[in-house]
């Protein structure tokens, strides 16, 4: 048979995170270390690879803006579900063919919603965050992971995003809807958008739709879309 499809053969190499294309990863397995990544978004994958569920510990503070929350320690639930991915072999990753995008972590910290993490190094130290008053809107404020330490973090883009740079004394807005992530360094406000009778947002009118206001030393990470894709939703 002969057609450009056949074109597309799975990349060689063991490098732990490549993208195979755009929009597919390829992790590589050495029975060693082992990777966390959405749970369903695996595609494919050759050798002896076990993927198992993750559970968060009992006990896990819900956190908004680093600080405990209303009515102290409870029991949090997870802000996605995860598999543990062990074994040696290579594993094929996907979400609704998004952007995909390789971050190293060299001891950063940065804070992504959870709809849009993909995979990442189990060494990766992790928490759930929220921002205060993220529990009004379904998108970013109100689940997020803060990640930091040092590894690979894997995350998602509707199209390809825009990094938008927050200097000492200065504010970067955006809607809440298309933020992905920022410096975990950041202050975030929540904020409802200003009346503005001449825009339209798909959610309805401007007067409707949320943002947040980030002030600081880091930057913003902003997909050119309002709509989060469809997830599974985490167990209660």
């Amino acid at each position: 048979m002969h057609s450009p499809l056949l074109d597309h053969t799975a990349l060689t190499g063991d490098e732990r995170f490549a993208l195979q294309n755009p929009q597919l990863l390829r992790v590589v397995l050495d029975g060693r270390a082992e990777v966390l990544a959405r749970t369903g978004a695996m595609v494919a994958h050759t050798g002896r690879v076990r993927f198992t569920e993750w559970r968060p510990p009992r006990g896990q503070r819900h956190l908004y803006n680093g600080q405990a929350g209303p009515g102290g320690p409870a029991q949090q639930p997870p802000a996605m579900d995860l598999m543990r991915c062990t074994g040696t072999g290579t594993v094929y990753v996907a979400n609704l063919a998004q952007h995909l995008h390789i971050l190293d972590l060299r001891g950063d910290r940065l804070t992504i919603t959870s709809a849009y993490v993909l995979a990442f190094d189990a060494g990766i130290t992790w928490r759930t965050v929220a921002v205060e008053g993220g529990e009004r809107i379904s998108g970013v404020g109100n689940h997020s992971l803060e990640l930091s330490g040092n590894g690979r973090l894997v995350v998602m883009t509707s199209g390809r995003p825009l990094v938008m740079p927050v200097r000492a004394g200065e504010y970067v807005y955006a809607d809440a809807d298309a933020v992905v992530g920022w410096s975990s360094a950041l202050e975030v406000q929540l904020q409802a958008q200003s009346a503005n009778t001449e825009a339209w947002r798909r959610h309805g009118t401007a007067t409707e739709g949320w943002e947040l206001s980030f002030t600081g030393d880091g930057f913003v990470l902003v997909q050119p879309s309002e709509l989060r894709p469809p997830q599974r939703l985490p167990r209660r």
